[in-house]
């Protein structure tokens, strides 16, 4: 086998692979050109998840028509002039390949005037060659617009996933972005509706709020101040979510990836958050572009510090530090305070503490009646036990601390965790349901309304029949609001919010299928489940434990807890001294 030397338009495209993985990537060279162009304003427009279209607009210094040609060749760059330059790179797109390998792969129209130029400069590329050029009229500014993405690339197109998918990519970098630099103000419209419109104040907080929601943004913890090296927002911690997708990082204003940082905020929660409930995060940290490597991936958002542990120590003490200062001095909330806070920011009916210790019984004053999805009528019957009972037959002898349930069996006594045995039960009633389309659903005599984030509203739209096939019937009132109609009968009104929230999250994560559906299933019904603290009166523990022994899995809830201890009679003798 010889070797040979690519020819032109391969390498192109192999540097296209590099930096062009999917349409969130061309949306993310072209705002970080426009944030190092001194934009304040940065309109993004796409279509078909990018694919069809993808529009950049700013009001950034713009190029000149020499500089508007120089841009699409490979390694030309403004930002870098040598070597020692890439030991201390402070802007954001200093590569040299992003416009090039875009243009290899798709067909790319730039339109820019910079202030002293009186007509500004058109540019039409086809396969990242120059087919027009000329002089237009436009604002002072570049707009470049981006059309039929990988469409000399066809293999590269079967690897993208649905556009409702790439939507949300490029919607949720839009929405970092606005985070990292509260002065500009973004602007995101989805195929041809408006999804985000940070305003630009220069006010993280007044950018949470277009995010996260009034009510989330209003409780967020700052973190530093003016002069310190660690600045942003975290969540209080009875605000949670139940993914780690709101941890969201900045390093010298670069939206990174960083399992460092991670590691170091959720650190800072120890003892303050239950296990597998994560903090809404939102910091930058400013380091010495020289104690940084930004070229570490081709895309930018990975970087490699150079004390990792000096890193890590610093951000989970600033974090703390914030956390005990919030705690420390007793103060009147502005709102009810959840046990894990509200799920979805922005609920018109944030629920309190009584609220959700209360919850578990199905309150009957908010629906109207009941119904089975997939099923004629309300009568349908529920699917029989997936297999026979594991447990012995057991006896009630009562109620524990209003947490846990006493009974007796052929062979010692069990003391069973009453939230985990119903997380079960109805894990399983779910799954079942779900299985045979007979998901039963109530309607809501009073809609709840929810207002949702951009990456929320992405995922609805995208997930609305899986939503639809539990029993959540959403449906569209006004600019990222919903009206939520029906939820699954097993739901109570306490924890419903919570429930969307965590659902809306794990449709967020790409797993398979079947763990997708056990984490919804195991959701919906951890959020209905008797909590503990709740008495219970004879007929509801017998049903519990009845229910429990028909379990296929009775010994541990969904999320692996066990359900219950058992004490032999034999430990029992041998405690009492019977046995000696």
């Amino acid at each position: 086998m010889t070797i040979e030397v690519l020819a032109p338009e391969v390498v192109s495209k192999i540097a296209a692979g590099e930096v062009v993985e999917r349409p969130a990537s061309v949306v993310k060279e072209l705002i970080e050109n426009s944030l190092d162009a001194g934009a304040t304003r940065i309109a993004v427009d796409i279509r078909g998840g990018g694919v069809r279209l993808i529009r950049v607009a700013d009001n950034g210094s713009g190029m000149s028509a020499v500089d508007a040609a120089v841009a699409f060749r490979r390694h030309a760059t403004s930002k870098i002039h040598s070597v020692s330059d890439l030991d201390s790179i402070s802007s954001l797109g200093f590569r040299g390949e992003a416009l090039p390998s875009i243009a290899a792969v798709a067909r790319v129209e730039v339109l820019t005037r910079t202030a002293d130029e009186i007509a500004g400069t058109f540019l039409r590329l086809e396969n990242g060659s120059p087919v027009e050029s000329g002089e237009k009229a436009c604002p002072r500014g570049t707009s470049v617009t981006v059309s039929d993405l990988f469409q000399n690339v066809p293999a590269r197109l079967k690897f993208l996933k649905s556009p409702g998918t790439e939507s949300g990519h490029i919607s949720n970098l839009v929405v970092h972005y606005s985070m990292a630099f509260p002065e500009v103000r973004f602007s995101l419209s989805i195929d041809g509706r408006v999804t985000l419109q940070a305003p630009g104040s220069g006010e993280l907080r007044d950018v949470l709020v277009e995010v996260y929601g009034v009510k989330a943004a209003e409780a967020m913890i700052p973190v530093g101040d003016a002069d310190s090296t660690i600045r942003g927002f975290v969540s209080p911690p009875f605000i949670s979510r139940s993914s780690r997708a709101y941890l969201s990082f900045f390093v010298n204003r670069r939206f990174v990836n960083s399992r460092i940082l991670s590691r170091a905020a959720i650190d800072a929660y120890k003892g303050l958050l239950m296990v597998g409930k994560y903090p809404i995060v939102v910091l930058n940290v400013t380091v010495p572009h020289h104690d940084i490597d930004v070229n570490v991936h081709p895309s930018k958002m990975e970087v490699k510090f150079r004390d990792d542990q000096g890193v890590f120590t610093a951000v989970q003490r600033a974090v703390r530090a914030a956390l005990v200062e919030e705690t420390a001095v007793p103060r009147i909330s502005r709102h009810p305070r959840p046990v894990e806070g509200p799920a979805i920011p922005g609920v018109h009916k944030p629920m309190s503490r009584e609220d959700a210790q209360s919850a578990g019984t199905m309150q009957t004053g908010l629906f109207r009646g009941s119904a089975a999805v997939g099923s004629p009528d309300a009568g349908a019957a529920t699917a029989r036990s997936e297999s026979t009972s594991r447990l012995p037959i057991l006896r009630v002898l009562g109620q524990l601390a209003a947490t846990y349930i006493i009974a007796e069996g052929p062979d010692g006594l069990y003391l069973i965790d009453q939230h985990a045995a119903h997380e079960r039960v109805l894990f399983e009633k779910v799954r079942r349901q779900r299985a045979g389309m007979v998901v039963e659903v109530q309607g809501m005599l009073d809609p709840l309304t929810l207002e949702v984030t951009p990456r929320q509203e992405r995922i609805i739209e995208a997930s609305g029949d899986m939503l639809s096939s539990y029993g959540f019937d959403l449906e569209p009132f006004g600019q990222r609001v919903y009206r939520l109609r029906a939820v699954p009968s097993v739901l109570g009104e306490g924890e419903i919010m919570r429930a969307v929230a965590e659902i809306l999250d794990c449709l967020s994560e790409e797993r398979d299928a079947e763990g997708r559906e056990d984490k919804i299933a195991a959701t919906i019904a951890c959020h209905s489940a008797v909590r503990a603290g709740q008495v219970l009166n004879a007929e509801e523990i017998s049903k519990l434990v009845n229910d429990l022994e028909r379990s296929a899995s009775p010994q541990t809830c969904p999320h692996g807890r066990p359900t219950m201890i058992r004490f032999t009679s034999s430990q029992l003798e041998r405690e009492f001294g019977r046995s000696l």
